[in-house]
């Protein structure tokens, strides 16, 4: 469907556009065109405890659904009232949920094979959950909730027992969320016995979004526009500092979400959206990002359309050797052709 433009910063589009561009094939290009070494194995997750730049891949998205929010959920709320925001909200979430359990297969191997839990419904349900609070709560309270959530997810993950392991055991296996998931998650499992977004660390990834939510209520603010992206960069400096000094205590792990990890990719949300807020909206330095721009005005359907092998299997038939450059190209190309439409099609 095409839509109006909104009122919503450019620079957001382009940096959502950039972080999926990651996901929908270019970190294979760079591992590709780069052989192994350090920038190759910023391309893969970590296995466990630590932070590369694809572990951030996925928080920045929910981050920017959050931001986004602080755009949307206002304006629905003028136009169409509470109750109709609230009915959005819990539709947008349904639709995500569905679509992510398709993406993984549906029922086609039987009910106990679903997987229930995964990508497109973490984003769902987060960004669902942090609208619903942005509608009955105030800047402060949306910072409270943040707060209470990180907090109380540490406390839980470092003072309830696990059976056979105890309290405080972090690592695969041994931790509350893991266990939950093992004991009470149904259907098919990511890894196993638990799944990278199961259900206790949907309550932090909640967070993520009510920080994405503050961001974007700061860039709506009436404060000048180098404050806005000073005040982004500064507030990442800060959460880095603040993420990195929690590892040792509750240690930065995404398989978990743990809560460090919540303010360490946060962290660098905020600090690329101030960096892409300046370029692209106060140093007004666009054109270099016109990809990303194509590619964050659909970004559900492009993802879509990979995760069903759209575009890998077309290039398995054209590139040869050269399958993910063409898989990306094929990918750009559709991008490019729906902005060129003005096709936003949107969840």
């Amino acid at each position: 469907m095409q839509e109006a433009k909104s009122d919503r910063l450019l620079s957001i589009d382009a940096l959502r556009g950039f972080d999926m561009c990651w996901i929908l094939g270019l970190s294979g290009v760079l591992r590709k065109v780069t052989g192994e070494g350090w920038l190759s194995q910023q391309m893969t997750h970590v296995d466990w405890e630590g932070f590369r730049f694809y572990d951030l891949i996925f928080p920045l998205f929910l981050f920017l659904s959050g931001v986004s929010l602080a755009y949307a959920v206002p304006k629905r709320l003028s136009t169409r009232g509470v109750q109709a925001t609230v009915l959005h909200l819990l539709w947008r979430g349904l639709i995500l949920t569905c679509l992510g359990i398709l993406l993984s297969g549906g029922v086609k191997d039987g009910w106990e094979q679903v997987r229930w839990l995964g990508v497109l419904q973490r984003i769902g349900i987060a960004s669902m959950c942090a609208g619903m609070i942005s509608i009955w709560f105030s800047t402060v309270g949306v910072a409270i909730w943040a707060s209470g959530l990180l907090l109380g997810y540490c406390l839980l993950l470092g003072f309830v027992p696990v059976p056979g392991f105890g309290a405080g055991d972090f690592r695969e296996g041994h931790n509350l969320t893991n266990y939950l998931d093992k004991m009470f998650l149904p259907g098919r499992k990511y890894d196993g016995e638990h799944d990278p977004e199961g259900l206790l660390s949907t309550l932090p990834a909640i967070a993520t979004a009510l920080l994405g939510i503050l961001a974007g209520k700061w860039l709506k603010s009436g404060v000048s526009d180098a404050k806005k992206s000073g005040g982004l960069i500064a507030a990442g400096v800060i959460l880095l500092i603040c993420g990195w000094a929690w590892h040792p205590f509750f240690p930065v792990i995404k398989k978990i979400w743990t809560s460090s990890f919540v303010l360490v990719s946060a962290a660098w949300s905020s600090i690329l959206l101030g960096v892409f807020c300046l370029v692209v909206d106060q140093c007004r330095c666009r054109r270099w990002t016109l990809p990303f721009v194509w590619v964050g005005s659909n970004p559900i359907l492009l993802y879509l359309l990979s995760g069903f092998g759209a575009f890998s299997a077309v290039a398995a038939r054209l590139g040869g050797t050269g399958q993910p450059l063409v898989s990306f190209g094929l990918m750009l190309a559709l991008a490019w052709w729906l902005h060129k439409q003005q096709i936003v099609v949107k969840v």
